[in-house]
Order: structure tokens, then C-alpha cells, then sequence
């Protein structure tokens, strides 16, 4: 299987928005009400995609294989509600389909998320994940990534538990 990586263009939105919602529901969306993921899902539609894209604090990757998308991961400005230091950049977004999970994608988008965050700057790298996403955990980790707080994600009217974890980017200048 080959695969391409590039940056999104705005003409990409729907696609992401689309595998958003593929990736999110296969994943967790057995732990909703459906009006609750419903809900969730309608907050990322492919309009919000194509502002951020538009953005200049924000920074796509997306990985392409047989002609279409297959995953992508998203940067940006940091948001969650923990104390963060200056200079951090937020993974806000990892999502591989599930026949693309275990070819390396998921490397190397993150390999990219660590390159992008130092040309722009960034000293800490940080994200939340759901607490019971262990496999996600696990690969955080294997990047240094170490937790350094919590806070409840919302899902519609669901509260689920995220880690907050961050990653120092070591000055090799």
C-alpha cells in the first residue's frame, strides 16, 4: 500500500470532518447515548475543519492511501484547561481508519506533529486522551510524553475523563 502525505487544503474539509466521524464513533462510540455523540459529531462539521485549516495557528497533516484520506493529525494553539507553559503547541487530533492502523501512519504523522512544533517554536508538545485508551496511552508514551493533569471532555451531556500529558522538546541548538 502506498502512501502520500501532504498538508489539507480547504478543499479537504469534508473529507476530514467525514473521517472524524468514522474514526470517533468506531472508536468510542459505544460509550454514548446517541444523542450524546450526535451531538459531539455536529460540533465538528467539515465548516469548522475549513476555518482551521484557514488558520495560520493551525497546521494538518494527512496521509493518503489507495486515493483516499486515511488519516490525519491536526496542531494547534493550546486550549485545554491546565496550567501550560509558554511556548506549547496542542495535538489536538490523531485519527487513522481502522485498515490503516499498524502500517506506521500513525509515526509518522506524529514524527511530523514533533518537526512542525519546533519550526514553529514550540518547547512542549501536549494533548489529552481518554483515560481508557491504553493503546493511545502506550504510544504517547513511547514519544516521552508523560501526564501532567486531567480534565472531563465533553460528549453532548458525557463527561469522559481525559489525561492531560505533554512532551518537552529538548533545545538541540
Amino acid at each position: 500500500m502506498t502512501l502520500a502525505y501532504r498538508a489539507a487544503t480547504a478543499g479537504d474539509a469534508a473529507a476530514i470532518a467525514a473521517l472524524f466521524a468514522t474514526s470517533f464513533t468506531a472508536t468510542f462510540g459505544h460509550l454514548y447515548r446517541g444523542q450524546d455523540l450526535a451531538d459531539f459529531l455536529a460540533t465538528m462539521p467539515a465548516g469548522r475543519f475549513r476555518e482551521e485549516i484557514a488558520d495560520a495557528r493551525f497546521h494538518f497533516r494527512l496521509a493518503e492511501g489507495a486515493g483516499e484520506l486515511a488519516a490525519y493529525i491536526k496542531l494547534g494553539p493550546p486550549d485545554l484547561p491546565i496550567e501550560t507553559p509558554a511556548e506549547t503547541i496542542q495535538l489536538y487530533q490523531l485519527y487513522v481508519l481502522a485498515p490503516w492502523q499498524g502500517t506506521g501512519i500513525a509515526r509518522a504523522l506524529t514524527d511530523w506533529a514533533f518537526e512542525t512544533a519546533a519550526e514553529q517554536g514550540a518547547k512542549h508538545i501536549q494533548l489529552s486522551v481518554y483515560i481508557d485508551n491504553h493503546r493511545a496511552r502506550r504510544f504517547y508514551e513511547r514519544y516521552g510524553f508523560a501526564a501532567v493533569g486531567r480534565y472531563h471532555f465533553m460528549v453532548g451531556d458525557h463527561a469522559d475523563e481525559d489525561i492531560v500529558m505533554r512532551h518537552t522538546i529538548a533545545d538541540t541548538r
